[in-house]
């Protein structure tokens, strides 16, 4: 019983890791990066499509990004969305291309995302947090019930705080990376 809960709560802990690198990559670090396109939703014939399934999204230089739609109809529409955006960029359109050139990060810009950088950090710390207490109430529960031993309990808990703290250092290394990537100049 105690180990299946244990599994169960590193699934979730995995999924708010994976949540934490998703949101990180979404961040303008300078340089062009595709993922930074990820959240802009364009109406395609009336229904709210991501960029990425509507073209081809590519960085033929470090600082630049390429949108070469499928559809050649949706330019002006993808143009729209991405001023509308709040990344800041102005994209030029060719006829056929929308170039989105990434500007260099000033220090104020640098010292700003790396604080967002923490925040999404300890917001995800939060999160492994809360699935630690979920599991030892569980596990309380448990023991309560007498569907476990004393021991198993204590086995328990011991196993979902060596998971906690495994995945809280895994996020500060995530968190260092991409700071170090951000201060970059």
């Amino acid at each position: 019983m105690a180990k299946e809960l244990s599994e169960s709560s590193k699934e979730k802990m995995n999924k708010t890791v994976v949540i934490l690198k998703k949101e990180l990559a979404s961040l303008k670090a300078g340089r062009a990066n595709p993922s930074i396109l990820d959240k802009i939703v364009v109406q395609y014939y009336g229904t709210p499509t991501p960029i990425n399934q509507l073209a081809n999204i590519s960085a033929p230089e470090p600082r630049v990004l390429t949108i070469q739609p499928w559809d050649s109809k949706i330019l002006k529409d993808i143009e729209k969305e991405i001023l509308k955006s709040d990344l800041g960029l102005n994209p030029a359109n060719d006829g056929k291309i929308i170039r989105l050139v990434i500007p260099e990060l000033t220090e104020e810009t640098r010292r700003n995302l790396s604080k967002v950088i923490k925040k999404h950090g300890e917001e995800a710390k939060i999160a492994i947090r809360a699935i630690r207490r979920e599991a030892n109430e569980k596990l309380k529960a448990l023991k309560k019930d007498s569907s476990i031993t004393e021991d198993e309990e204590k086995d328990g808990e011991k196993d979902i705080q060596k998971l906690t703290d495994e995945f809280i250092k895994n996020i500060d290394k995530i968190v260092e990376v991409k700071e170090k990537e951000i201060m970059e100049v």
